[in-house]
């Protein structure tokens, strides 16, 4: 099994591949605190601007999901799962409008995941997923 730092539920990646079909390329992007304290926002790629402090985590339901620096110094130590939850959020995620919002549930990552991304960071000095 490969390690990765972010998955997405089954429910989750149905409404990705919807939004994708209505508004083209994607991104996840981990809020830190704005708008829905720390939804996961999925926004098109064209109407984010990323800089060089955004960690991309990996790819869920073929969509890129990133995390600023800061925030991510906080989460590095666990693994995320994008799921979805009924409720208008008051972000500007493109699902809004379904009356869903994404959520993260999260766990620790095992002493064997934090090991293999330990072993990627300090041999690439980079963050993969």
């Amino acid at each position: 099994m490969q390690n990765t730092r972010v998955a997405i539920t089954d429910e989750a990646k149905k409404i990705v591949e919807q939004m994708k079909e209505q508004h083209g390329k994607l991104i996840f992007h981990q809020s830190g605190g704005c708008c829905d304290g720390s939804s996961p926002m999925l926004i098109s790629k064209d109407d984010f601007y990323l800089d060089e402090s955004d960690i991309l985590l990996g790819e869920v339901a073929g969509v890129s999901f990133y995390m600023n620096q800061d925030q991510y110094e906080y989460w590095k130590h666990t693994h995320l799962t994008v799921d979805i939850t009924k409720g208008r959020g008051s972000s500007f995620s493109v699902e809004i409008p379904l009356g869903i919002r994404f959520v993260i549930k999260s766990r620790l990552l095992t002493e064997a995941e934090n090991e293999h991304f330990r072993k990627i960071e300090a041999s690439k000095n980079e963050f993969l997923p």
